[in-house]
């Protein structure tokens, strides 16, 4: 612990004193920023979304109350089918369909909008069999024993698995602050994994993929997958005391975030891979998840001077964005 609290210090010092002291007011004025936003802006937004919940809130809860009677008695099994199973089962139906594309080449209309267009066409078998072996092992033994000590926790702070459902309210003012603790939990244990003696040891084995694929997005070293995959997504549930639902779909809603980000594939009305594909090709750049703190660290520079910045957008056309925003043609000697 003394060792990694050195390498902590080490590392973030070597921006200087003046130049973290500066990102941690920017960070402030940002997020205090983004507070008063919502205070003033969430009751609008809400009330429109929490008039369709409303019109449909007692089927939810009618659906909520089958499921919770067909478990009574049984709150850890419900909590583990909620928060293990259905992420899971998530997690595979998205990633076989990408995994067909990866080994096949098709179909092609997918294939086009591939990111970086001379890798993985197709997927080395060899590589792959290893990442889904390390996935798997993840997933069993050491997503399932943390998600056991998370129904510890919250059933010792509340109800998960009452029989209310959480307000639509609730549940969106939840997710936001999920998405908040992630942000800043996962850019600096992720950066922290970066520093060259927990590199070599640890986050290399990520980083075989330079060009990344969906499974890839927890082919991790275990302690990684504990501090950097894990711990920013499931201390929101545990601090909110959450009920298992926004705990269920928050846990879905990481997988396809994540997957999508190593997919390789920016595809139309989708959210941008582009950042977290560059730092696979870079090492260096965007750390983050959303990039509010590369921007503010300045590790994203040198990806905001790149066609893949110019093309980290939606993607609302049928057009991949490798042809409408081409490479420069370089310059002949």
């Amino acid at each position: 612990n003394e060792t990694l609290a050195l390498i902590i210090i080490f590392h973030f010092s070597q921006e200087g004193a003046g130049g973290l002291w500066d990102s941690v007011k920017k960070g402030a004025v940002v997020i205090g920023s983004g507070i008063l936003f919502l205070a003033a802006f969430g009751n609008s937004l809400t009330w429109h979304l929490q008039r369709f919940w409303g019109a449909s809130g007692d089927f939810w809860q009618t659906l909520w109350t089958k499921v919770y009677l067909a478990f009574e008695g049984h709150d850890a099994a419900l909590f583990f089918v909620g928060t293990m199973l259905a992420p899971t089962l998530v997690f595979w139906v998205l990633n076989a369909f990408l995994l067909l594309v990866d080994t096949t080449g098709k179909p092609s209309f997918i294939t086009r909008y591939r990111i970086q267009e001379d890798k993985n066409t197709p997927v080395d078998p060899v590589k792959l069999k290893q990442a889904v072996k390390t996935v798997l092992f993840n997933q069993v033994f050491i997503s399932g024993p943390m998600v056991v000590v998370v129904y510890l926790l919250v059933s010792w702070t509340g109800d998960p698995c009452g029989p209310e459902l959480p307000t639509f309210h609730r549940g969106l003012i939840e997710l936001a602050i999920f998405s908040i603790l992630e942000e800043v939990l996962f850019y600096y244990s992720h950066r922290l994994f970066h520093h060259p003696s927990l590199y070599k040891h640890f986050h290399k084995q990520h980083h075989e993929w330079t060009a990344p694929i969906g499974v890839v997005s927890i082919y991790a070293h275990p302690l990684e997958h504990v501090i950097s995959n894990m711990l920013p997504v499931v201390i929101g549930p545990v601090i909110m005391g959450s009920h298992i639902t926004t705990t269920s779909v928050w846990y879905c809603l990481a997988l396809v975030s994540t997957t999508i980000s190593h997919c390789g594939y920016h595809l139309p009305f989708l959210p941008s891979p582009e950042f977290h594909d560059f730092h696979h090709l870079r090492f260096n750049q965007c750390y983050g998840v959303f990039g509010v703190l590369d921007r503010l660290h300045g590790t994203d520079a040198k990806f905001r001077q790149t066609k893949q910045y110019e093309r980290h957008t939606l993607l609302t056309s049928l057009t991949p964005l490798t042809q409408s925003i081409p490479e420069t043609p370089k310059k002949c000697q």
